[in-house]
């Protein structure tokens, strides 16, 4: 297992590249975005909370706005796409597919970051409906939004998709049920999908950050002192890397290291 972090990545770019992150409103994929905005990569923000993907894509455009001031080459404007994973159909996804193909004609990089907790428990006290839910968000999402967008990341010369898992998918842990399976299926969902597209110019992997001051983080850890946990923002190169065409893992189950 591959760990990294700030101290062992190398330079990278991600001019030119378009880039779609889910869960971009906040945390880890609201920092990964800034980041790879911040990098030259077309950002494509999706989420299901208009109005915090709307503070995102400001956030980015007064970036621009200083950096366009500076230099000669103009950042590219990001996107914003308001999708809910809890109800979104096979339609959905492939409306989504469309409108990019339409605006990009491509896609170079898909950061899987969304994700839902749920509640924390037996898996005897754990109903179905809220089973169904967690398994729906975490793993159901991202098969069909993945396999939607893959045509399009077959046209990037350097496709790259990331998985963001967790440390309870790779080793099962009592009371966190379906948060749990369902990283460990989106283990499974990345080595296989990696197998598949071994010939391919896309390669695939799952990173686990780590324990980060995150709304999840403070609701499966409400005791604990978030000053005492790392930021998302300290994540935010890592990830621009692992999306960038330098990123030369595939199949790999990375993980966050210590500095």
């Amino acid at each position: 297992m591959t760990h990294l972090n700030t101290t062992n990545i190398p330079s990278h770019s991600l001019k030119g590249r378009i880039i779609l992150i889910t869960g971009a409103s906040a945390g880890i994929g609201k920092s990964a975005a800034l980041y790879c905005a911040e990098q030259g990569a077309t950002v494509i923000l999706l989420g299901r909370n208009l109005k915090k993907l709307e503070a995102v894509y400001d956030a980015i455009e007064a970036s621009n706005e200083a950096i366009n001031a500076l230099e000669a080459e103009k950042r590219p404007q990001p996107a914003i796409y308001e999708l809910n994973l809890k109800t979104a159909s096979e339609q959905d996804y492939k409306a989504l597919s469309q409108v990019i193909s339409t605006e990009f004609g491509r896609l170079d990089g898909l950061l899987h970051n969304a994700s839902e907790l749920g509640q924390l428990g037996p898996l005897e006290h754990t109903s179905a409906s809220s089973w169904q839910e967690i398994i729906q968000v975490n793993l159901t999402a991202p098969f069909l939004l993945t396999r939607a967008l893959l045509p399009l990341l077959h046209q990037s010369a350097n496709g790259r998709i990331l998985f963001t898992s967790s440390s309870v998918g790779r080793q099962g842990r009592a009371y966190w049920g379906a948060y749990a399976a369902s990283k460990a299926g989106i283990e499974n969902l990345m080595q296989t999908l990696a197998g598949e597209l071994e010939a391919s110019r896309i390669k695939v992997n799952s990173f686990n950050p780590g324990a980060t001051r995150t709304a999840m983080r403070a609701a499966a850890y409400p005791a604990e002192d978030p000053t005492q946990v790392k930021s998302p923002d300290s994540l935010a190169p890592v990830y621009g890397y692992l999306l960038s065409e330098q990123s030369p893992w595939h199949g790999e189950q990375l993980s966050w290291g210590p500095l």
